[in-house]
């Protein structure tokens, strides 16, 4: 059975200030989802699931949809704030989405197979994705069997700003422990540097193991994500700020016993536009990659 790619693709980037999924950064007018696809077919994906607003729906039918007729096979899903469990309602006053793992759930109805989870925004390369799908490709009776590409943090970083991060803890057999969100983490003067509670700092060796959020699932992470999205609710449908995110989901996994992560070390190159400032160096690292032979000058040419 060969996995799934599934796209996260609803949100707008407040601090790129626009639709950057629908961005053009390749010479042909490719977005960045367009060589994430490019690279999964390479690597075994047969096919894509989007998770997308309704409001940009017409956008992605006529960039996305079109092109990519006939490639693979395309399905689209649109994450709602009122698809809640039965005895939940939306409060009055929450207007910002769930979080990634709420996101993810909307894909449910579409795929029954290993599947992948990916950021719209994020250029992984097509070694993460071979590693990824042969990892999804290996039989498996256990349905908490996933996994994590692991970037080294100081290729992930921008020179335009801090940047969220999750930051790995890893055994020595290549499993993860724990994973926890940073939110504010930039180079500085002393290092790569995380703005911590209370406004210390903390320094981290700059081949820390972090994840870009791209997951391995099996589809028991449905059934999972139902179970931890409840909890989410009860204790936290009040706090209009409050979202439930993949990593937070992978964790209480992994401290009930109830799945493994294995952490697969990628050399692939990260890059992603964070800012829009980021552009000229996506665009650029695109053009390297074209010139030493691992892209057409035009992906669907």
């Amino acid at each position: 059975m060969m996995p799934t790619l599934v796209i996260l693709a609803a949100g707008i980037g407040s601090r790129y200030g626009s639709l950057k999924q629908m961005d053009a950064v390749g010479p042909s007018g490719e977005t960045i989802i367009d060589y994430s696809i490019f690279d999964a077919l390479r690597a075994g994906f047969d096919k894509a699931v989007f998770i997308i607003r309704r409001g940009i729906e017409a956008d992605f039918c006529e960039v996305f949809l079109k092109k990519l007729h006939g490639r693979v096979e395309v399905e689209y899903v649109f994450q709602e704030l009122d698809d809640l469990p039965p005895g939940f309602q939306v409060p009055p006053h929450r207007h910002k989405p769930w979080g990634t793992s709420h996101a993810v759930l909307a894909a449910a109805s579409k795929v029954r197979e290993p599947f992948a989870v990916i950021n719209a925004d994020d250029f992984y390369g097509l070694d993460a994705y071979r590693l990824m799908g042969a990892f999804l490709a290996e039989p498996s009776a256990e349905p908490g069997r996933f996994a994590v590409i692991g970037y080294d943090l100081r290729g992930t970083l921008s020179e335009h700003g801090s940047v969220a991060r999750g930051v790995c803890e890893v055994d020595g057999s290549g499993y993860l422990m724990d994973i926890g969100e940073r939110t504010h983490i930039e180079k500085t003067a002393a290092g790569i540097a995380s703005l911590e509670a209370g406004g210390r700092s903390r320094i981290f060796p700059s081949d820390t193991v972090v994840s870009m959020n791209f997951w391995g699932f099996t589809p028991a992470y449905f059934d999972f994500a139902r179970r931890e999205f409840e909890r989410f609710l009860r204790d936290h449908i009040d706090n209009p700020k409050a979202e439930l995110f993949i990593p937070l989901v992978v964790n209480s996994l992994i401290k009930k016993g109830e799945a493994t992560v294995k952490v697969l070390p990628t050399s692939a190159i990260w890059f992603g536009v964070t800012y829009r400032e980021d552009k000229p160096r996506v665009m650029a690292e695109i053009e390297k990659l074209i010139a030493a032979g691992e892209y057409p000058r035009s992906l669907w040419g």
